[in-house]
């Protein structure tokens, strides 16, 4: 099979699956060009709640498939970031389920998640140094706003690959989960999200990530949603509560 960005849905969940084996699914350009659109068409599915971006197989992604690279490193860099900015700009929950390899461009588009559980023995690296690369400012920008500085400096400047252990202390990851139980906690944290309020997920994903110029636009959808009135009287009578408002296009 090519190089190629696999999807799913299932019970309101995304998965978008990094399927290049050969090389530690390693994106291609055309890997790197076919996320944004993927991105917009799942946006429109009123069907998906949430997305789970995960690699083929017991890998996450070692980073670029820099012989697929050809263009100016510029062109190389600007086809990552483009994919990295759609995954953040995601209206609903994105989640990065980490196995092995968590590397480079890998790092990358698991840091525009809003969140990364991983399986224990993964490891995590940003690795432009090795290369002679400038990182992108926007990258930069949000590697540091997760981790904070020092560890940002400590990845960028070094190159060097942490485990598990020291990217969840450092906020890297979410969760760090046991070998062969990281699908069962996905599944179970996936479904959590699917059940609650797209409304109350999209408003705290836009403040959480810095946007906080939108407050009259989300009360406005708060009012008219209807979310509120169901999910209060779903609290009284004990009862599953039924949203209605989509994050969709």
């Amino acid at each position: 099979m090519e190089p190629q960005l696999l999807h799913s849905v299932t019970d309101g969940v995304a998965t978008v699956v990094i399927h290049h084996p050969a090389k530690r699914n390693a994106m291609t350009a055309g890997m790197w060009r076919a996320l944004p659109p993927l991105l917009d068409e799942l946006t429109a599915d009123a069907d998906v709640h949430a997305l789970v971006l995960t690699g083929e197989g017991e890998t996450f992604c070692a980073g670029a498939d820099i012989s697929t690279l050809r263009g100016s490193p510029d062109e190389a860099q600007g086809l990552a970031v483009a994919a990295e900015e759609a995954l953040a700009a995601f209206p609903k929950p994105t989640l990065a389920a980490v196995r092995g390899y968590c590397v480079g461009g890998g790092s990358q588009l698991a840091a525009a998640c809003d969140l990364r559980f991983a399986e224990e023995g993964s490891l995590f690296g940003v690795t432009p140094a090795k290369l002679g690369i400038v990182y992108p400012a926007s990258s930069t920008r949000r590697l540091a706003s997760l981790v904070g500085p020092a560890t940002a400096k400590y990845l960028l400047f070094s190159g060097e690959l942490i485990e598990t252990e020291r990217a969840l202390r450092t906020g890297l990851v979410d969760e760090v989960l046991p070998a062969g139980e990281l699908d069962k906690r996905v599944g179970e944290f996936t479904r959590v999200l699917v059940s609650r309020s797209q409304l109350t997920q999209a408003a705290a994903k836009e403040f959480a990530d810095g946007r906080t110029d939108r407050d009259a636009h989300w009360a406005e959808q708060a009012r008219g949603s209807g979310d509120t009135e169901e999910g209060v009287t779903a609290f009284l009578e004990r009862r599953q509560p039924r949203f209605t408002w989509t994050a969709s296009g």
